[in-house]
């Protein structure tokens, strides 16, 4: 083969390389922020995975992203209507979080119900699924919601935000704790009675 065979041969599967790279897009459940846990915080198995097919991963992503990590969750109501505040759906996820804990160790930390929203903290194994697990919340939680129509409950999808290790779970929950007296429905957060702590998970 010349010089030149080989040259071009060599520039032409760097680019079939550069291609492919590039063409691969991880795929996940679309999410109210428009992202979800598999496509921006893969973790377990699948994180390294990725590690692998990726080698330009910055070093420093391991440290961000660490094992178990601790997921910042929030899903809304279909067109953000008020359900969810209640004496049905309260001791519903409660009930359903702590079974979560004791099957499948999967820890529901702090948690706030709106009445139109849920904000809550996770965590699992190497092998969580936070995609499917919230939707089956939504399916446990939407069978205390009585509506009169046949309509959608939720709004699709829902956010997630990893929380990295230089980011406090306190603070985060400080603000999040809030919530119901920035939406004016009571003088003191803890006076809400629709929110709490399942299970207390070990984090500053």
């Amino acid at each position: 083969m010349t010089r030149c065979a080989c040259l071009f041969r060599g520039r032409f599967q760097l680019s079939k390389l550069h291609s492919d790279f590039c063409s691969r897009r991880p795929v996940g459940d679309v999410t109210c922020g428009q992202a979800t846990s598999e496509l921006r915080f893969p973790q377990g198995t699948g994180y390294k995975i990725c590690v692998r097919e990726y080698p330009k991963l910055p070093p420093r992503l391991r440290w961000i992203f660490s094992s178990n990590p601790l997921f910042f969750v929030n899903f809304c109501t279909h067109e953000r209507r008020k359900l969810l505040a209640s004496d049905a759906v309260h001791p519903a996820f409660v009930a359903f979080a702590s079974q979560a804990n004791s099957r499948h160790n999967i820890a529901v930390g702090r948690y706030v119900i709106m009445p139109d929203h849920v904000h809550l903290f996770v965590r699992g194994q190497d092998d969580f699924q936070l995609g499917p697990w919230v939707g089956m919340l939504k399916q446990a939680l939407a069978k205390h919601i009585a509506l009169a129509e046949t309509s959608p409950i939720w709004q699709r999808g829902f956010f997630d935000h990893v929380l990295r290790n230089d980011e406090s779970y306190g603070d985060k929950w400080n603000y999040v704790w809030e919530n119901p007296v920035r939406a004016g429905l009571v003088t003191n957060a803890a006076d809400w009675p629709y929110s709490g702590e399942v299970v207390l998970i070990d984090r500053a």
